[in-house]
């Protein structure tokens, strides 16, 4: 069998940043357990599986299809607009949280750096922590937090993920509406370079904080990603983010 695949680096105008992910077009579906190990061999944080559906016919430059995907925060709604990518996905509020009871955790993660405040998302098992306002983007690029540490920070299965979040500063360009990082060793990824779907949450809470419906985010992983944000009064949101193909080629099974 020989399946179309790509690999694409997404949030980003460049190659080599952004969000590394494969994707596979599938004339028709695979079993999950041929699914995990292709995506086990591709070794990046997604590794999308675009089934064809209808009349649907992938090597049309003219077709413009909404991609419909399965995610672990609810059906996500992907299509092109001119040079964009827009991912319509639920909206995902954290709750909020007692630091107290979170204390290991957050020592492994962000150490003694002031917390501002603390929500936890029961959907995606990730817990937020927004740091004082005081702490700037230098300091969020600094944090180093060991993943033997986080491990054993939570081994109740509570916890996948531990999203640091800061303010972003007016007078910085481009104007960041707020910026984030998300350490995930609990899924076998120290840290995502670039999540759509941690945008699902971290656009609720900054949202409701900033009072604003279109936000510009920045995630300041090593490689580095700009993500917009639309949150609509249907209770899902629009993450928008341009994408570069820099690998093409033919997966043979």
């Amino acid at each position: 069998m020989e399946i179309p695949i790509f690999t694409v680096d997404a949030f980003t105008k460049v190659p080599f940043k952004g969000n590394p992910a494969a994707v596979c077009l599938l004339e028709n579906d695979l079993q999950d357990d041929i699914k995990q190990s292709i995506a086990a061999e591709m070794n990046l944080s997604e590794t999308a599986f675009i089934t064809k559906h209808n009349s649907v016919d992938f090597s049309s430059e003219n077709v413009n299809p909404v991609v419909v995907f399965e995610t672990m925060s609810g059906e996500l709604y992907v299509r092109q607009h001119e040079d964009s990518i827009i991912m319509d996905f639920p909206l995902n509020k954290p709750q909020p949280q007692d630091p107290h009871e979170n204390m290991d955790i957050l020592k492994a993660a962000v150490g003694d750096l002031p917390i501002e405040d603390v929500c936890y998302s029961p959907a995606m098992r990730i817990l937020m922590v927004r740091l004082a306002d005081t702490c700037d983007r230098s300091e969020l690029i600094s944090l180093s937090p060991v993943a033997e540490a986080l491990l054993k920070s939570d081994s109740t299965g509570k916890t996948k993920g531990v999203l640091v979040t800061i303010k972003g500063t007016s007078n910085a360009q481009p104007a960041y509406d707020f910026y984030s990082r998300l350490f995930a060793p609990w899924f076998g990824i120290f840290e995502d370079p670039v999540c759509g779907s941690a945008h699902t949450l971290l656009a609720a809470y900054w949202s409701e904080k900033l009072n604003k419906k279109k936000m510009l985010a920045y995630q300041c992983s090593s490689r580095g990603g700009e993500l917009e944000l639309e949150v609509r009064d249907d209770g899902r949101v629009n993450i928008i983010g341009r994408a570069q193909i820099i690998l093409q080629g033919t997966l043979k099974i």
